[in-house]
């Protein structure tokens, strides 16, 4: 059957087009396109279930992102050569689209959803991340999900003052912006990315930006689904009984506003909103619980969501007491754990991070390699998020995508901030010991305050803050709430985090669970955020000013030297011999790499000596005696035709000192002149035209003994017989040659066979010969 192929094409307006096609592949899926720029290729479907499982009341969405490397030409790694677990850059491409799509879904939309994105073909020009949201949502626009609201996602960076959209790695390399942003056609509803300290107005400049290219994308799609035909599926949604609902809200409403109003702590309020909870259950009958028990929960729920969102809007009182753009109480400690290379802890309210460095040499960096970028990390984070930190008991899973992404917006919030002069590679682990809100943020905090225990230092200091919003379209209220608790986060509709430095923002990441954010809200989100996070950077700067002078003494010094490429190989030595032993005798760790035909050499060690003896081992290496020049050497060999000695001035750098150079006599043992552990001067005295090698003297700096009269002459010419004239006749009177006197043996015999001892003899001559 030959498909029905529909095509869509988006001009982006500088010569370039991504285009979405549907009804070739994939067909038994809901939904499914290919989205193609330049060779970079995406197939993207979604499926969805019929009906929900009995008792579900959430919607469980499944977003898998995977880049194949056959799609880069190329092997995967490992034993059984093929895809694996995803990558971490896979799960946050995950994270991206799943944080747009999510809260567009009908709310008492149940049934298992899956929408699967696979890179089949990669570009080096394009980056496949910047399309996979506009690859999601087509592919769900052209299925028959309850998907009303389409979206998109661009990256957005600006090279010389210049706007981009889906830029090239070449492009973002040279960009002072990395942003990602996902939106409908009416408003925003997610941003992600780093920034080089930009201001808030240039940060809502480039959303904008972003937002005018997502429009067009979204218009496409609009087209698409027009053309393809399918109406959106029915469903069986939340069941309701305004009854119940009403009898709910009558009970419980009036006590949670008072609870939402006392100001307490995390656990205190927990526990009064579940005796609240039991209280209004107690009311229903077995009988009305078995038929709408499930019911009884979920308005709950909904009235204590509505109770505590007035309580902010009609008091300006938080659930812990505070006023909106309070910040709760801060204390910090640095250098908390002794053998670490540096650490700190960052404390806000019931907020608590441990953050830890690490300082290493490049080969400690974090490779990375995946079908659409290979390269190394020499600063990286890594987030744990312990289930004691929330007082709950449940299995460690390995790392979540949670964690994964947590860790990813603080790495990126400092690492601009790294100089770029450091040799160190930097490892940064936070544990987050207690969470109630912006663990994130804590740990961009307290990984501030270890990068300057540690010594090796900031640009600028990096503080962070998670900013909330509390709006009700019916009234048109709203509040931004800064420093958010995690049930400001769970109850509101907006999470945003933002990082920078007193000079301007370097990450951020913002979620909005509602439609219709309004610019002029987000605009007094950051300047809200804005005076939080210097608030905050007051506090960290208090703990610790500066960066330390120096490095911890169980920290790890680095000593970058080089040497010319030629010096590489005997570096090393045969098998690592060389570079292993002296890595044994200094207890140094030692890197070397060939940048630039020339040896980059990593020194990491704590003791200083050990360090010196390294560098006195590249300087031996690198040291090259002038003719002429006389140099003080150790003897450090005795051999039957010299010996061999070793420069002072350079350890390790050897030469033979040959037995006909050690003095003006005929020298019949060495030890008659040196022997081991004597220091002497020699000259040297360059190449040696027969041996190729160098050559050093003592004799050449004794004064030359005077000649000896009485010694015997040698003979003169006259002395020793006749010339050859007086010899006899020439070759020419002797007869004839060997042409003129017959045949040769190999002309008229055979060959005769050689006597054993003749072999022996010959077999023996070969071998000396060849040794």
């Amino acid at each position: 059957m030959i498909p029905n192929v529909i095509t869509e094409v988006i001009d982006l307006g500088d010569g370039r087009t991504i285009s979405i096609e549907t009804g070739k592949l994939a067909k038994q899926a809901d939904g499914s396109v290919v989205v193609r720029m330049g060779d970079t290729m995406l197939l993207a479907t979604a499926v969805s279930a019929r009906t929900a499982n009995p008792g579900v009341d959430f919607l469980p969405l499944t977003v898998d992102y995977r880049e194949k490397f056959a799609s880069s030409g190329r092997f995967p790694g490992g034993f059984f050569k093929r895809e694996a677990r995803p990558s971490d850059k896979e799960v946050l491409t995950m994270r991206l689209v799943d944080r747009v799509l999510r809260p567009l879904f009908p709310d008492d939309y149940h049934a298992e959803t899956q929408v699967m994105i696979q890179l089949m073909s990669h570009d080096e020009e394009v980056m496949p991340d910047s399309l996979a949201g506009l690859a999601a949502s087509a592919a769900i626009a052209v299925s028959d999900l309850p998907f009303p609201t389409l979206i998109s996602e661009v990256r957005v960076a600006r090279v010389d003052g210049k706007f981009i959209i889906n830029p090239s790695p070449s492009q973002l390399e040279a960009s002072d912006i990395d942003m990602m942003i996902g939106a409908s056609a009416d408003s925003v509803a997610m941003v992600e990315g780093e920034m080089k300290e930009i201001s808030e107005k240039e940060m809502v400049e480039a959303i904008k930006f972003a937002h005018d290219a997502i429009k067009v994308q979204v218009a496409a799609q609009e087209r698409m689904r027009a053309a393809v035909g399918k109406a959106m599926r029915e469903y069986e949604g939340d069941k309701s009984n305004e009854a119940v609902y009403a009898r709910v809200k009558e009970a419980a409403y009036d006590k949670y506003y008072a609870i939402a109003l006392e100001g307490s702590s995390k656990q205190e309020r927990s526990e009064k909103f579940s005796a609240v909870k039991e209280e209004v259950i107690a009311t229903f009958t077995e009988e009305e619980l078995a038929e709408n028990g499930d019911l009884v929960s979920t308005y709950l729920y909904k009235v204590q969501k509505e109770a505590v969102r007035n309580v902010i809007l009609e008091k300006g009182i938080r659930l812990d007491g505070r006023k909106t753009t309070d910040i709760r109480p801060i204390w910090c400690e640095v250098d908390y754990l002794p053998r670490t290379h540096g650490s700190a802890i960052f404390t806000r309210g019931e907020t608590q991070a441990l953050a830890t460095v690490t300082l290493g040499t490049s080969r400690e960096a974090n490779i990375i390699d995946t079908p659409s970028e290979q390269g190394e990390e020499r600063f990286y984070l890594h987030y744990n998020f312990p289930p004691f930190s929330t007082g709950e008991a449940r299995p460690l899973r390995g790392t979540s995508r949670r964690e994964v992404g947590h860790g990813n917006l603080a790495q990126r919030a400092l690492k601009n901030m790294i100089p770029e002069d450091c040799a160190y590679t930097i490892r940064i682990v936070s544990e987050v010991l207690e969470s109630n809100g912006s663990s994130s943020m804590a740990t961009v905090c307290a990984g501030t305050m270890a990068l300057l225990d540690s010594g090796v230092g900031m640009v600028k200091p990096v503080s962070g803050i998670a900013m909330g919003l509390i709006s009700d379209d019916a009234t048109g209220r709203w509040a931004v709430l800064s420093d958010i608790l995690g049930d400001e986060d769970h109850l509101g509709d907006m999470d945003f985090k933002v990082t920078g430095t007193a000079d301007g923002i370097t990450a951020c990441q913002m979620d909005i669970k509602i439609e219709g954010l309004r610019y002029d809200i987000m605009e007094q989100a950051l300047e809200q955020a804005r005076a939080g996070r210097l608030h905050i950077l007051e506090k960290l700067t208090e703990a610790i000013p500066a960066s330390r002078p120096q490095l911890k003494p169980n920290a790890p010094k680095i000593i970058m030297a080089y040497m010319p490429s030629q010096y590489i190989g005997p570096f090393i030595g045969p098998g690592g011999k060389n570079i292993q032993e002296l890595q044994k005798l200094s207890k140094t760790t030692i890197v070397l790499n060939e940048v630039d035909d020339q040896g980059v050499v990593e020194i990491l060690g704590t003791d200083q000596d050990g360090i010196d003896m390294v560098l006195a081992k590249i300087e031996a290496l690198k040291f090259k005696p002038e003719i002429g020049e006389t140099y003080r050497v150790k003897v450090i060999k005795i051999m039957d035709f010299g010996a061999v000695v070793e420069y002072l001035d350079a350890p390790g750098n050897e030469i033979l000192l040959h037995v006909s150079e050690l003095a003006w006599e005929r020298t019949e043992n060495v030890t008659d002149v040196v022997n081991m552990g004597d220091e002497l001067d020699v000259k040297f005295m360059g190449i040696d035209p027969k041996t190729k090698k160098e050559r050093v003297s003592r004799k050449a700096l004794l004064p030359r003994p005077p000649r000896d009269e009485n010694a015997p002459r040698p003979e003169r010419r006259d002395d020793r017989g006749p010339r050859r004239d007086d010899r006899g006749p020439r070759r020419d009177d002797r007869g004839p040659r060997r042409d003129d006197r017959g045949p040769r043996r190999d002309d008229n015999r055979p060959p005769r066979e050689p006597r054993p001892d003749q072999e022996e003899s010959r077999e023996s001559h070969n071998d000396e010969t060849q040794e």
